[in-house]
């Protein structure tokens, strides 16, 4: 079955030719992980390769289909694939469907690319683990899951594919389970995403309130028909969702224990994918947030906020998986900031996305490199010097790193810097307090990721005995390179003639002309100088030959004992919602099993105690009952006589 449905900002018609095979793109994943887990050990021998090869599959998919759209116009290439009636329920009928356009098919490319590279360099990374097949049907099930999510055309059915994504990130965070530290760290991602799901939840169910139907479609159509409270209750809740998912302030709390797992979920889950879902349901639900400014604000406090929050904890990680993992919270609250910006900001925030997921990606795989030949491990303390004896995983992990900090031509320049501008678009204080926080982060980006870079590439060795630093074989040095490629290109062929802008604009509406209260020129150059600062501070510290890197920890100012402990965010959640919590949990069930279980049971007690006397009267005796009817004769006529 077919449909016409229109949506603001475009026309969405029925999927015809090669967007028809968008089901595809899903289903080889799938297949994938349904092979590899039903047929178990049997599928040792060719099951990473076939889970490999038909993540490579999905791509080739998405990459017609992509070509297809570019032969169409710009307002014509949003595309809808009903595949069944999923829900008939009286008045609330609902297909499950794909929408097919330009915000959904830029999220299909990275996902099936940088997925399907981190495929093949788990051939490497996991190839003496001998429950790699498993491994490997993860990989698929959550590509297949993420995959389904950015294609869904209703909330309902992104949710499904929402809750895919976190069953499958609690599979692979704690895939190595026999350790009850990663086991631990599995299950506080899984409860912490439990809280953003409910958000996400009650407002698909105020949207059927609201508009009788959840799927795009339908909610866009009926924005300007809502009450302004609705909406933004709604945009509230979704941005719940958005901050359990992508780790952002106030959920934040599991992304960088999530590091427990193999190292390329970490590029998978924290780079290409799953951080990155919060992002676009936000952009995605553009219709909701442009029509409740106050939700789009508070979508904005909440980026600035993450931003500054993921720099700080950055600066004092020695473990370089957690300092990429706080690297990570940062970059998604630069999106997320973007996110509630508005029209100014959505596209950049997609953009920066897409950059973000390679020049991540390729320094997740490259910190992986680099355990690879330290015996796994992380302490970047224990490293130095290794650009003279792994040097692909040097370079590539350079071109990561200027990308992130932002240094032209590299990628990051072209998408971080533009959030930054955006972010002083505005009237009264909100672009200063917006602004400051974009460009403040900005220079304490450049000192964390460059102390990480100089830490483990410059300065002395300070391996441990019995290491021997190596490089990587070829399954895992090729993504490196690919992904490094994207680090300094993919930001300037986005940016040319402001093509991904116009590109994206059909959904998400143009960008308009609005200046910043600082001109370009001026804030381009204080990002610049803040880089040089930051990175300079850097490398005087622990990348010059004469700098003296302590193989322990020092104890450090109060700030940096906060850093550490991720500015002590288990510890308020423990005092604010986990005892709590628990002594509320404790009180229900002593109310429920004195009061309720109480009530009930000393109920039956009474009346069983008082059937018992009552049943003692029944003697059988016909004496007994004949001296019981003249006492109640008695007892009667003496009533009367009193009443006379």
């Amino acid at each position: 079955m077919t449909s016409f449905i229109t949506e603001a900002g475009g026309a969405t018609v029925a999927a015809s030719g090669a967007p028809a095979l968008a089901w595809l793109l899903i289903v080889l994943p799938l297949a994938g992980a349904a092979i590899l887990l039903l047929g178990g050990r049997r599928t040792d021998s060719f099951g990473p390769l076939l889970a490999t090869a038909l993540s490579w599959g999905s791509f080739v998919v998405g990459a017609i289909v992509m070509i297809a759209l570019l032969g169409l116009p710009s307002d014509g290439r949003s595309q809808h694939l009903a595949l069944w009636n999923w829900v008939p329920a009286g008045s609330f009928q609902l297909d499950a469907g794909l929408l097919v356009d330009q915000l959904s098919m830029s999220f299909v490319l990275l996902i099936t690319f940088v997925g399907s590279l981190i495929h093949v360099y788990s051939l490497g990374y996991m190839e003496h683990d001998p429950d790699k097949r498993r491994f490997f049907a993860y990989l698929n099930l959550f590509v297949a899951a993420m995959l389904l999510l950015v294609l869904a055309d209703s909330y309902l059915l992104v949710f499904v594919g929402w809750e895919g994504v976190g069953l499958a990130s609690y599979l692979l965070i704690g895939f190595w389970n026999h350790n009850p530290a990663y086991a631990t760290a599995a299950n506080k991602a899984f409860f912490v995403n439990r809280v953003g799901d409910l958000g996400l939840s009650l407002a698909i169910m105020l949207m059927f309130v609201t508009f009788g139907k959840v799927d795009y479609a339908t909610v866009n159509a009926g924005v300007s028909q809502a009450s302004t409270t609705a909406l933004t209750a709604i945009g509230l809740l979704l941005l719940v969702g958005a901050t359990g998912k992508s780790a952002q302030f106030p959920l934040q709390s599991w992304l960088g224990d999530a590091m427990a797992g193999p190292t390329p979920v970490s590029a998978l889950i924290h780079a290409a994918t799953m951080v990155t879902a919060g992002v676009y349901l936000v952009v995605r639900s553009h219709a909701i947030y442009d029509a409740a400014p106050n939700a789009q604000l508070a979508v904005a406090i909440v980026g600035a906020i993450t931003l500054l929050y993921g720099a700080i904890v950055g600066c004092a990680k020695d473990d370089i998986k957690k300092a990429l993992a706080a690297s990570t919270m940062s970059q998604i609250g630069y999106m997320m900031l973007a996110a509630g910006l508005g029209p100014v900001g959505y596209a950049f925030a997609i953009m920066h996305l897409l950059t973000h997921g390679f020049f991540k990606a390729g320094m997740f795989l490259g910190a992986g490199s680099v355990m690879h030949g330290m015996k796994d491990n992380v302490n970047m303390r224990r490293f130095g010097a290794l650009s003279t004896v792994m040097k692909i995983t040097w370079v590539t992990f350079g071109l990561g790193w200027l990308a992130i900090l932002g240094v032209p031509p590299f990628s990051g320049f072209w998408s971080k810097d533009k959030i930054i501008e955006a972010a002083f678009i505005g009237e009264g204080i909100r672009p200063w307090l917006l602004g400051g926080a974009a460009l403040i982060g900005a220079g304490i980006t450049a000192f964390y990721m460059s102390r990480l870079f100089f830490m483990t590439f410059y300065g002395e060795k300070r391996w441990e005995k019995g290491v021997h630093p190596h490089e990587s074989p070829l399954t895992m040095t090729v993504p490196m390179m690919v992904l490094a490629v994207g680090s300094a290109l993919l930001g300037f062929v986005l940016s040319f003639n402001s093509m991904f802008v116009h590109w994206l604009a059909p959904v998400v509406g143009e960008h308009g002309e609005e200046h910043p209260v600082l001109s370009v020129p001026v804030i381009t150059g204080l990002t610049l100088v803040l880089v040089a600062l930051g990175a300079g501070y850097a490398w005087y510290v622990y990348g010059r030959k004469e700098a003296v890197v302590p193989t322990l920890a020092p104890e450090g100012s109060l700030l940096t004992r906060a850093a550490r402990a991720d500015l002590y965010q288990d510890a308020i959640n423990e005092g604010l919602f986990m005892r709590p919590g628990i002594h509320a949990t404790r009180a229900l069930v002593f109310a429920d099993a004195k009061g309720v279980d109480g009530a009930a049971g000393g109920l039956a007690a009474m009346v069983g105690g008082l059937s018992s006397r009552l049943r003692q009267l029944q003697t059988g005796y016909v004496r007994s009952y004949a001296l019981t009817m003249l006492a109640g004769v008695v007892a009667v006529l003496g009533t009367m006589w009193v009443m006379q």
